[in-house]
């Protein structure tokens, strides 16, 4: 099947490229040229495991293609998908002027019947709107079809090539029907294509990622009060994790969620919520905790070391909002980096991935690391942000030579208090026992 991709961020690459994977013949468009020439030679924008690999093979192989002239993507491909950027606006709400422009585009370009797939995360009654601007630019017929993507970054390929689910929705079983193939190399395991109305589709997005966001707020607050009552919540998790009806899944305490999805899809739910005369008092409650808990760290370092930072030295393992990326938009590394900066306090950072979008960040106010050891020398303290699995079982030893004061505030919970009482760390938690020597 010939398809066209309007869009090669992260939702549209992965997509475009898993299709391609799997036989289809792939345009992908985007109005960077630079981007494009990068992509033409194997250079991706963005750190996602596997991607990279597939990419080089479906160009080698002419089955996956990238180029600036939608026009001629939209006359080769049936289908149409559009994997633009929906930024939120000042009040929390979408910006769907990408998507409905491209669908403008689209709609100018076809010589025929087309498929326009929306897999942008939009809020509900998107398709509608969608297909009121395709309407007022082209007299062919085509079908809308709402396709949202359940991509974890760090997983996204995986996630792509074996889903849990299929949303589509729509109303035409023409193209519901062609959907539905293109996807069955997929769910050769039975997992299900659910189909429905557009909205309901649109809905199922936002539904599913708000109430993820909710469980990791919920556990974040049961880790708060964990410390002021003396219990441990790594064995109330495992308490609650082992009934079906709740489950172990999204409830690691930490420092708050980020990225590019639960921040914003939890804004955009409320906003929605809000157009139609309804407070979603919940979801609004989440956002709150969320927004707290990035300050959870840095309360533990004032309680130890004061307000006043000057002369201290911190080191930071962990910048992206999660591991297996480099993504920190809304990473809870910023907010902590950010407050010790203004408490005077010297910084030293270490991420796998994600240096050079920090970079972009923080600028010349911190040193980068390319090895997370090298942060340590003369360090007051080591703050763990991202759970990245290198950072799971360091040399304890070294590290305790190389820091200044043998300290560690972990806002992943990736160690045993009783295991660094042996080690001779002093070790702060989220939620556990802390331990001071």
């Amino acid at each position: 099947m010939k398809l066209c991709v309007v869009g090669t961020g992260y939702v549209g690459l992965v997509a475009g490229t898993c299709f391609a994977e799997s036989g289809n013949d792939v345009t992908c468009v985007d109005i960077d040229q630079r981007k494009v020439a990068d992509l033409r030679n194997g250079k991706i924008p963005i750190y996602e495991p596997g991607l990279e690999e597939l990419i080089r093979r479906n160009v080698t192989d002419k089955r996956l293609h990238f180029t600036t002239d939608l026009a001629s993507a939209v006359r080769e491909g049936m289908v149409c998908f559009i994997a633009v950027g929906t930024p939120q606006d000042d009040d929390g709400s979408a910006d769907l002027s990408m998507v409905l422009q491209a669908g403008a585009d689209i709609a100018k370009a076809m010589p025929g019947y087309r498929i326009v797939v929306l897999k942008s995360t939009v809020p509900v009654g998107t398709a509608d709107k969608l297909r009121a601007t395709m309407s007022a630019n082209t007299t062919h017929p085509f079908d809308v079809v709402s396709n949202p993507e359940f991509l974890k970054e760090g997983a996204a390929v995986e996630d792509f090539m074996k889903p849990d689910r299929v949303v589509i929705g729509g109303n035409s079983d023409r193209a519901l029907s062609l959907i539905k193939e293109l996807y069955a190399p997929f769910v050769r395991t039975e997992n299900p294509i659910l189909v429905m109305d557009n909205r309901s589709a649109e809905m199922t997005k936002y539904a599913a990622n708000a109430f993820l966001a909710m469980r990791i707020s919920f556990i974040n607050q049961v880790a708060n009060l964990c410390e002021k009552v003396e219990a441990d919540v790594a064995e109330v998790r495992r308490g609650i994790g082992f009934d079906r009806r709740i489950g172990h899944y999204f409830l690691f305490p930490g420092v708050g969620y980020g990225g590019s999805c639960f921040p914003k899809d939890v804004r955009a739910v409320i906003r929605t919520a809000e157009e139609h005369d309804m407070d979603f008092s919940l979801l609004k409650e989440v956002e709150v905790v969320n927004e707290k808990q990035k300050h959870v760290l840095v309360e533990k370092v004032h309680t130890h070391f004061g307000t006043d930072l000057r002369g201290r030295k911190f080191a930071i393992w962990g910048l992206a909002f999660k591991p297996r990326t480099d993504d920190m938009r809304e990473a809870p590394a910023v907010t902590i980096i950010e407050e010790l900066l203004k408490g005077g306090a010297e910084i030293a950072v270490h991420d796998p991935e994600a240096l050079a979008r920090a970079q972009e960040v923080f600028g010349d106010r911190v040193s980068y690391h390319r090895a997370n050891y090298d942060t340590l020398p003369g360090a007051d303290a080591l703050l763990i942000v991202t759970e990245w699995n290198e950072f799971r079982r360091p040399d304890f030893a070294r590290m305790r030579e190389l820091m200044k004061t043998p300290l560690i505030l972990d806002g992943r919970n990736l160690y045993e208090p009783a295991v660094m009482k042996q080690e001779g760390f002093s070790y702060y938690p989220i939620g556990r026992p802390s331990v001071t020597q």
